[in-house]
């Protein structure tokens, strides 16, 4: 007997809708056939590829690019933004931790 296999990939607008609407992962799960975990493991995986896009980092697909790839304007745009993000959140840890130091130094009596 062949298993029947769907990708919840094929369901995602459905199911975020769903959730959106305030049904829980498990209700939503039985209505299309899926188990709890691999629900919190979508939704898992969705947020986290929210937060990259919303950030600016490009989705790039797995494996090795096939050999008419081009790497477009928008993806260097994108990398680009993502490397200053990190670089600016890396200046502000230093100027906060540079501002703890100077905070030590004074309540310690020194310079």
């Amino acid at each position: 007997m062949p298993r029947e296999y769907r990708h919840i990939q094929e369901y995602e607008k459905e199911i975020i809708e769903l959730y959106e609407k305030g049904l829980s992962l498990r209700k939503i799960g039985e209505r299309f056939g899926f188990t709890y975990k691999q629900m919190r493991e979508f939704k898992t995986r969705y947020n986290c590829k929210q937060k990259k896009l919303e950030v600016g980092i490009a989705l790039k697909q797995k494996g090795r690019p096939p050999k008419h790839y081009v790497v477009t304007k928008q993806d260097k745009v994108a990398e680009l933004k993502y490397i200053l993000a990190q670089k600016e959140a890396k200046i502000k840890a230093l100027e906060m931790e540079n501002e703890l130091m100077r905070d030590f130094l004074s309540v310690t009596g020194r310079k």
